[in-house]
């Protein structure tokens, strides 16, 4: 079953969060932004993959056209772990981290589902899973930078039935106003996104450990100091989270070693795919370390996050989903909770394929 052909569609749809519209790199997000990845076999069997975009999508897309299309165009899609391996040793002077690796990630997500899909099997089942039909959620809360949004949003949350909030903020008050909205039944984490020196962080958490955080998630920039978290989760006795923005499984390696974290957070469309999640997966069990996936997206990546976390039957693994409005969504409401759980796909491949009006109306 060779790969006959490679290609990518931007999705953009928009969305609300009960907020002004807010973002990174320069730009506020106003969509949803989703690169899907699109292989073709010539055994008439499709796959879908999803790379990270936001804020990168022309160049991730480039990076998958221009670089990674040329290679694989004829090779064997059932073979994927030499392909990941051959694709990272072929690009490795581009870099090992960032838009490449994106790329890469969506391509192999892509070759799982057509793995699936020719062997009639969901991915969970193809990677040993069968015991989870559901998978407990939590609510990832955009940043509002405004106590009483945040206060609102949490109520809503949990009136929704989700039993986890994970809030975008770095000030004491904004906490504080969520962990007076849940209660103090209700488990809260807190994502920073790297905004700290070591002691600044030190500062911060220390101030925001009496709110009882689940984990506090990337206290630290540059996020690959290590040694700097791992002195944080030490001095503060704080549960420390970490890793969406590792690439490959070496620096999830370097970051176990360096015992910096309780909470290890790959994400399956940056790290290399399902192939290097499953590394990573490996070397957090043989740490003691809690595997969390990151995963606030809606497209292949999502689906692939969910097979991903079932076929490993972890306990107290949860599942990740950003508390925005979609205008559409690429699977119905296969992305929305019921009772604070996710429905594990249990179609062959990743389980669904995306809707096509959907992609007609919002893509390009």
């Amino acid at each position: 079953m060779k790969i006959a052909a490679v290609d990518s569609i931007s999705v953009k749809v928009p969305f609300t969060f009960g907020g002004a519209p807010t973002g990174y790199g320069g730009r506020n997000w106003t969509t949803n932004n989703i690169l899907l990845v699109r292989v073709e076999t010539d055994t008439g069997i499709t796959g879908w993959g999803e790379a990270f975009c936001y804020g990168c999508t022309d160049a991730v897309r480039a990076a998958l056209q221009a670089m990674i299309a040329p290679i694989v165009i004829g090779r064997d899609a059932r073979d994927i772990a030499r392909l990941s391996r051959d694709l990272q040793q072929s690009l490795h002077l581009f870099g090992r981290y960032g838009i490449t690796l994106f790329a890469l990630s969506g391509l192999d997500i892509a070759l799982w589902d057509i793995a699936g899909k020719a062997a009639g099997l969901p991915l969970h089942r193809l990677l040993g899973g069968a015991g989870q039909a559901t998978l407990p959620a939590y609510a990832s809360l955009l940043k509002y930078r405004d106590p009483e949004r945040v206060a609102e949003r949490t109520r809503q949350a949990i009136g929704e039935g989700y039993n986890y909030i994970k809030l975008h903020e770095t000030e004491e008050a904004e906490v504080r106003a969520a962990r007076e909205a849940a209660g103090s039944d209700v488990p809260i984490m807190v994502d920073t996104n790297c905004p700290w020196t070591p002691e600044e962080a030190r500062h911060m958490t220390l101030k925001l450990r009496q709110y009882d955080l689940h984990w506090l998630e990337e206290p630290i920039f540059p996020p690959e100091d290590f040694a700097a978290i791992a002195q944080l989760r030490g001095e503060t006795g704080v549960a420390m989270a970490a890793g969406e923005n590792n690439c490959t499984s070496f620096q999830f390696r370097d970051m176990l070693a360096a015992k910096a974290v309780d909470y290890a957070q790959p994400s399956v469309t940056k790290v290399g795919g399902v192939t290097e999640f499953l590394k990573v997966a490996t070397l957090a069990d043989a740490a003691g370390v809690t595997l969390m996936p990151h995963s606030p997206y809606f497209g292949p990546g999502f689906l692939a996050t969910l097979h991903l976390t079932a076929a490993r039957g972890q306990p107290g693994a949860l599942v990740e989903r950003y508390h925005m409005d979609l205008e559409a969504s690429l699977y119905g409401t296969l992305i929305d909770p019921v009772a604070g759980a996710f429905a594990v796909p249990d179609g062959p491949g990743l389980g669904r394929d995306p809707d096509p009006d959907v992609l007609r109306t919002y893509g390009s």
